[in-house]
């Protein structure tokens, strides 16, 4: 198990291309921790309104009816990829990890494995 300030240093050390990462409670959209970002790259900010894109996926996939989980969502953007991986395990529920990449840096299907594992080992 793993604490939330080891998580972020494994997905920023562990994950190729990551430039920030943070654990956000969702329901407040507040960041539990971040670590990395930049000037151009506020975390705090950007676990706000990534927010508001899971709470989106929530009312469309009820209106859909779609039974399931949402594992992850991916954002890509011209230089970078942003994932968001809700936490479901183990006290979990309404929080989720964000990671940024650098799209020329990372490879995406790596990164979507570790941070499937860190999901699974990180402790709240």
């Amino acid at each position: 198990m793993a604490s939330v300030e080891v998580s972020l240093k494994e997905m920023m050390a562990g994950i190729e291309g990551a430039m920030g990462a943070a654990v956000v409670d969702y329901t407040s959209g507040m960041a539990l921790g971040t670590l990395g970002g930049s000037k151009t790259l506020d975390l705090t900010i950007a676990a706000a309104g990534n927010t508001d894109v899971i709470r989106a996926m929530v009312r469309t996939m009820e209106q859909l009816g779609l039974k399931g989980q949402i594992e992850d969502i991916l954002i890509t953007l011209d230089s970078q990829y942003h994932l968001i991986r809700l936490i479901t395990g183990r006290g979990g529920n309404g929080l989720f990890l964000y990671l940024v990449l650098d799209k020329a840096r990372s490879n995406l299907a790596m990164a979507r494995h570790q941070l499937k594992r860190v999901e699974a080992q990180i402790e709240i």
